[in-house]
């Protein structure tokens, strides 16, 4: 039986910025807009972890039966390390899974958007198909644009929606760099697992593009998101202010760029989601701003 420690470390905590950015950059938003309602936005924000969790268990769990996980370079997998059994994980993305779309009812209710049902479904399934069912999306090279999709465009606009109730372009613009912040995470972390991934047949982005694409990919995801952050200061002046994270940025970017493999991604991968947490907060601050 997995021990508490196990269960958390299953949960993927340092991918949990890919859920907790997009929220915060989506109500900075429609604070920028003068519309926060922030029990909506703190409910959006369960969602979105409820997701991220679940999608992680999934992930877990469908490769731990496929034998993906059997030799690990990264973190710990729960049903790869035979610490909990694939019915115990399952169950555990299943009820995230239900969590969410629980949690999302009710933001459904109150906006009275019913078309959000359908938002919702196709978020959970994506979550599942990622790399379950008979033929896993997440095999064929398909992560990255679902990661950018969902974790990017979906998460921030329908956050947004929810307190505001209609949906303003500033919206569509910030989840881009929000979105390829999302894809850096997955980028990095295939990045690592090419030498398992590649003889195991799953085929993700990184196996397809080689391991020197897959790098200038990756340092795409975080240098590209500080060029918009600039370009939209016409129309949001303070969106600027996420080009403060920069120093964040310089450290992962290098050791991706050196040639680091293996286990040396592991702290990248931290490293990369740090970036991406304090420049998801400025870029939020930035954007909320634009009330004053």
């Amino acid at each position: 039986m997995a021990t508490p420690s196990q269960w958390i470390a299953g949960a993927r905590p340092r991918t949990l910025p890919a859920a907790v950015v997009p929220v915060a950059v989506g109500t900075g938003v429609a604070i920028g807009y003068g519309g926060a309602v922030w029990w909506r936005a703190l409910l959006a924000l369960f969602v979105a972890l409820a997701l991220q969790v679940g999608v992680n268990y999934a992930n877990d769990y469908s490769d731990g039966v496929r034998g993906t996980d059997d030799e690990r370079v990264g973190p710990m997998r729960l049903v790869g390390s035979g610490a909990a059994a694939p019915r115990e994980v399952l169950a555990a993305a299943l009820g995230c899974f239900l969590a969410a779309a629980a949690a999302g009812l009710v933001l459904v209710v109150a906006t009275g958007a019913w078309w959000l049902l359908l938002v919702g479904a196709v978020s959970i399934a994506a979550a599942w198909f990622y790399t379950g069912g008979s033929r896993p999306y997440g095999y064929r090279a398909l992560g990255e644009i679902s990661v950018f999709v969902f974790f990017g465009l979906v998460a921030v606009a329908g956050t947004t929606f929810v307190q505001l109730e209609w949906l303003p372009w500033t919206a569509l613009a910030a989840s881009v760099p929000v979105g390829l912040l999302a894809c850096a995470m997955l980028v990095v972390n295939n990045l690592r697992d090419i030498v398992t991934d590649r003889p195991a047949g799953k085929r993700t982005m990184a196996v397809v593009l080689g391991d020197t694409r897959t790098r200038t990919l990756y340092t795409l995801c975080l240098v590209l998101p500080l060029v918009i952050a600039v370009a939209l200061t016409p129309w949001q002046p303070f969106a600027a202010l996420a080009v403060l994270a920069t120093p964040l940025a310089i450290g992962p970017v290098k050791a991706v760029r050196r040639g680091a493999t293996g286990p040396a991604l592991i702290a990248t991968l931290q490293q990369t989601g740090r970036f991406q947490l304090v420049y998801g907060l400025l870029f939020t601050v930035g954007l909320a701003l634009q009330a004053l």
